[in-house]
């Protein structure tokens, strides 16, 4: 449950609660305007933690603390979070070798780094009548890592978009072989 919607002190509504102290032992079922006291006694909030449960579970704890763990726990699982990113390479069917071998070492850093590459070829006027030179090129691609030994999985072979053929390559996991 959100730090907006958790309900202390005051706000809870329900007539009787299942208690649990500071310490974390469990003083079962009681009122509410009881479990007010017993927080109020030791200078503690009463927050409800769990508010679909019957009754409601209501735990005495310091709420400022409250929130600044939850928060914290949220920040920590972004931080654990990995983001892949889809980078593309634009190249042309007319491409020269060592253009080729130049965007592949992209290819491969990108891959390296556990993103995910779209490999693009580009054709303009009459290379469109020649798709099968695009096509070429690609294969090149793909030979190229394989002499290089980069671990790639092809997770869609080439195949035309428009004006464009194109493929996606995504970074291989250790322990799967499949190419």
């Amino acid at each position: 449950m959100s730090a907006k919607h958790t309900r202390i002190n005051d706000q809870i509504r329900s007539r009787e609660v299942r208690l649990i102290n500071a310490d974390g032992e469990q003083l079962g079922v009681v009122p509410l305007q009881q479990a007010k006291e017993v927080a109020a006694e030791a200078g503690l909030d009463l927050v409800e933690v769990s508010p679909n449960a019957v009754p409601p579970v209501c735990k005495i704890l310091d709420y400022g603390k409250y929130i600044y763990e939850q928060k914290k726990k949220i920040r920590d699982a972004k931080k654990n979070q990995t983001q892949i990113k889809l980078k593309e390479i634009r190249m042309q069917p007319k491409i020269e070798k060592h253009d080729l071998e130049f965007k592949t070492k992209h290819v491969t850093e990108f891959l390296e780094e556990g993103n995910k590459v779209k490999v693009t070829i580009r054709f303009r006027g009459r290379e469109m009548a020649h798709t099968e030179l695009g096509r070429d090129v690609l294969m090149r691609v793909l030979a190229m890592l394989d002499e290089n030994e980069v671990g790639y999985v092809l997770d869609r072979p080439p195949q035309m978009e428009g004006r464009f053929m194109s493929m996606i390559l995504s970074h291989q996991k250790k322990g799967k072989s499949q190419k």
